[in-house]
């Protein structure tokens, strides 16, 4: 038992990452972070916390994440700060802050933890992590095009577009969704008794989160609502039919879906996301959509923006293990004897800086030694003895048929040199 009692265990929702979980995040990122440089994005990272109104203004009072999911607090200067539950959000504040209008277009991703009070499941924790993309100053439907293109890509890499679908839909531009609204008020408000409770009040303030409710008889009654394409005016529909002739002329495989939307006012014309059957309940690996009137709504200029973001925490789950490459197999120094140690040390740090991986033994006589180095998989175990140190020489085995050879010690990093990129054989 600790001083903190007998079970010393992480927060419910949040996880620790390491060995082959930190591996596979690792690898996700580095494929993330390349494909994103190839399509001319620049890395951005937002702090992890903001003032709370930069998420409350935007993600909107009536939205489940500011009403039941924000971690809130105030701090001792009696400042109200959230963290952050999305990106989105601290890029558009970040992109006013910083005045960066003039730099347009902006193309950014990131990466980084992501906070939500939910109820812990497979795929869903309170700390998460995501990636990013968002391109901002480009009204034109080649930035959708090139956003999806970007997230299948991405999906490609990972191998994981045969499990994953795209749906696509169009929420049309400000008219097309004020018109939409209007007619969602009509509908919903004839059928009130049947609502329920939050989607009530949303009917007052946002009626198309009604679109999203999770409760049955919300989504029977959603079922027979208007759709949103019989309210497109020809802009709406112009644009639309050139993000989805983009989308084919890739090659890109989609599927219209007219009740995946997004219920905030600054969101407009596409909306997307790809969805898998593999993760249960939790099917979304990656979504996003245009929001061409929230930077204005913050009070920056008039800025289109588009963007998605990908859960970590679901990729991972996905991606297979035997795409994920194993560490580099590690040089092994063993020493042996207390007069031998300095020599080591210095052979180790020799090794390193040319680029090996290296495990010291600490401990242990030379069988116990050479045990723990092929327990970490070592390609080669450096022997510096006495004797042969006394002659300006080490002995190197080679763990894996076992022979050994005398080797000078100006000749130890040209000797281990072909060892540099071999790695651990998969178990």
């Amino acid at each position: 038992m600790t001083k903190f009692g007998p079970k010393l265990q992480p927060v419910r929702g949040t996880h620790d990452i390491m060995g082959d979980k930190a591996r596979t995040f690792r690898f996700i990122n580095k494929v993330f972070q390349d494909i994103a440089k190839r399509f001319g994005h620049e890395e951005i990272s937002t702090p992890i916390f903001e003032f709370t109104e930069v998420f409350k203004r935007t993600l909107g009072e009536t939205s489940d994440v500011v009403s039941k999911e924000m971690y809130t607090f105030e701090d001792r200067g009696g400042e109200s700060l959230t963290l952050r539950p999305e990106y989105t959000a601290g890029i558009a504040r970040a992109f006013i802050s910083n005045g960066l209008q003039q730099s347009l277009p902006c193309k950014f991703f990131g990466f980084g933890p992501m906070f939500r009070y939910e109820r812990p499941q497979k795929g869903r924790m309170r700390q998460f992590h995501q990636i990013d993309v968002e391109i901002l100053g480009v009204p034109e439907p080649q930035a959708d095009i090139e956003v999806l293109a970007l997230a299948v890509t991405l999906l490609t890499e990972l191998n994981l577009m045969a499990s994953v679908r795209l749906e696509i839909n169009s929420l049309g531009d400000q008219e097309s969704r004020h018109a939409y609204r209007d007619a969602l008020v009509t509908y919903f408000s004839a059928h009130k008794d049947k609502l329920s409770k939050d989607s009530l009040l949303r009917l007052e303030k946002n009626p198309m989160r009604i679109l999203d409710s999770k409760n049955d008889g919300d989504r029977a009654l959603v079922e027979k609502a208007p759709r949103i394409s019989d309210y497109y005016n020809d802009a709406s529909k112009h644009f639309f039919a050139e993000v989805l002739a983009g989308l084919d002329a890739l090659g890109i495989d989609y599927t219209l879906n007219e009740r995946l939307v997004r219920g905030l006012d600054y969101y407009s014309h596409t909306a997307f996301e790809f969805i898998t059957n593999e993760l249960g309940a939790q099917g979304t690996v990656l979504a996003g959509g245009r929001y061409d009137a929230l930077i204005e709504m913050m009070g920056g200029p008039a800025t289109a923006g588009i963007g998605w973001a990908a859960g970590m925490e679901r990729l991972a789950e996905l991606v297979a293990p035997d795409l994920v490459p194993a560490p580099a197999r590690p040089i092994a120094i063993v020493p042996v004897g207390a007069t031998c140690q300095a020599k080591a040390i210095e052979i180790a740090q020799q090794l390193r800086s040319a680029g090996h991986r290296v495990e010291m033994s600490y401990r242990g006589n030379m069988g116990k030694r050479l045990k723990r180095a092929n327990k970490a998989h070592a390609n080669e175990a450096v022997i510096i003895g006495e004797d042969e140190l006394a002659r300006g020489r080490v002995m190197i085995k080679n763990l894996n048929d076992g022979k050994q050879q005398e080797v000078a010690l100006d000749e130890v990093l040209n000797y281990l040199k072909p060892y540099l990129s071999l790695e651990v054989k998969k178990l």
